[in-house]
């Protein structure tokens, strides 16, 4: 495995995850009025058994 390689896959992938997350959640906090909403990111890989929650309440 070419470790640099995989390295900027990774984080191409999570800053596409991070900025396309972060427009959906701001909407989401304009339509709910700013009232708290908690989240959920579920993590998973095709064809294994990874599978990684991450759950948050953020507030407007």
């Amino acid at each position: 495995m070419d470790e640099d390689k995989a390295n900027m896959a990774i984080r191409k992938f999570l800053k596409q995850v991070g900025v396309t997350s972060q427009r959906e959640i701001e909407a989401l906090l304009r339509e709910n009025g700013g009232k708290p909403v908690t989240v959920k990111v579920v993590l998973t890989a095709e064809g294994t058994d990874l599978n990684h929650t991450i759950e948050q309440t953020i507030s407007g």
